[in-house]
């Protein structure tokens, strides 16, 4: 048997895994996704080239998240029979104040973990059944946690602080930021083939059914738009960003919601798919004539764009945008509608290249803008891998 890392994202109704190589640098065999368990579970497996190596609809056996990972090691080993499973890697939306690196799981921790499920309760959760089911799966392997809080736990204190009573800041309520995990990815990368950008000061826009802009100076979070929780900042596919908390002050006290009913409309029923009424799917919106699709964009534009020079002021500066994530990624009009109106920050986007996706798409102004597709999984097989030495 040679040894690999395996890598588990578990989402509240979903996991992502990755079969690596256990070396310094991991090597992607395979990667996989089991979609809608607790209900009707499918599972893709597909290889490092993104070929398709087998589905299977899971029926009762996608019930909950131990059953799809059963499925999910099940059709691993029929196509890598030969790869032993040495250390798992897992992402965890939440480290607190304690972690700002990657650390072995055992009970004590798993424990302190769980006290954490009220700061991210629709991830927290998850991440922790499917940590859980992996312990039961490989007893004798190394587990590991990386959290998606930690790239972020070394902001300076007016980044970090909300105006509240000193003593809530002391029990843990200040800003933690996530997508730490996308952001060290991304960090990389820009040392690795942007070395002047890495150098300088440089706004990261992760663009997806969770969005967010982390502020990078010397490849380190400065700020980041995501505060206590995943629901502050940019608006999102269905959370709703930055909001007045008197309004949830008049929703309880005024509308007579409940907090239980607040939170989920803040969470799932607010964003892109509150403003539109349509989708919370970038595509669906940007194939809609419905101007509501529209409105809807503008705002989520606008957000970035407001975001960005507010991240330019906690860097004193900027050099470079990066855009990644999803929609980051793949939505040409998302980038032209955030770059376009830049130019009094020296911002100039080419279009052509932009229109193509290409990896740099400014037109040589004062601020470099890339698109740059993230890996959170790397960096969690990376994790997993420097664990076992």
């Amino acid at each position: 048997m040679t040894d690999h890392v395996l890598t588990l994202n578990a989402g509240s109704s979903s996991l992502k895994i990755g079969l690596f190589t256990a070396a310094a640098e991991p090597e992607v065999r395979a990667t996989g996704a089991v979609e809608r368990i607790g209900g009707a579970a499918a599972l893709t497996l597909e290889d490092a080239a993104g070929a398709t190596l087998g589905t299977r609809d899971l029926g009762e056996g996608g019930a909950d998240h131990a059953g799809a990972l059963d499925a999910a090691l099940a059709m691993l080993r029929e196509h890598f029979p030969e790869a032993g499973i040495a250390a798992v890697g897992h992402r965890v939306v939440h480290g607190g104040q304690d972690h700002d690196a990657p650390v072995r799981l055992d009970d004590a921790v798993l424990a302190r973990l769980a006290e954490l499920e009220p700061f991210a309760p629709l991830h927290q959760p998850h991440n922790l059944a499917g940590v859980r089911a992996a312990r039961a799966a490989f007893p004798e392997a190394v587990q590991v946690a990386c959290f998606d809080t930690a790239f972020h736990r070394h902001h300076p204190f007016v980044n970090d602080v909300f105006g509240l009573p000193r003593e809530l800041y002391d029990r843990g309520v200040r800003r933690y930021g996530f997508h730490g995990l996308s952001y060290d990815y991304i960090a990389g990368e820009l040392a690795r083939a942007h070395p002047a950008l890495h150098a300088g000061r440089v706004a990261v826009a992760h663009l997806g059914n969770g969005a967010s802009i982390c502020g990078m100076v010397q490849g380190r979070s400065v700020a980041s738009t995501m505060g206590f929780t995943a629901l502050d900042g940019l608006p999102m596919g269905t959370r709703v960003g930055q909001l007045d908390p008197g309004v949830v002050l008049h929703l309880i006290e005024q509308e007579g919601m409940s907090a239980a009913e607040v939170t989920g409309m803040l969470y799932k029923r607010s964003g892109l798919l509150g403003l539109s009424g349509i989708s919370n799917d970038m595509r669906t919106l940007e194939a809609s004539d419905d101007p509501r699709a529209d409105e809807a964009i503008a705002y989520f534009t606008f957000r970035i764009r407001r975001e960005i020079g507010a991240m330019a002021a906690a860097m004193e500066g900027l050099d470079g945008i990066v855009f990644t994530g999803g929609i980051g990624e793949n939505s040409a009009r998302v980038r032209r509608e955030v770059c376009a109106p830049m130019s009094w920050l020296g911002v100039a986007l080419d279009a052509a290249a932009n229109e193509a996706g290409a990896a740099r798409i400014d037109a040589g102004g004062d601020v470099g803008v890339l698109v740059i597709p993230t890996d959170e999984e790397r960096v969690i097989a990376r994790a997993a891998a420097a664990a076992l030495g």
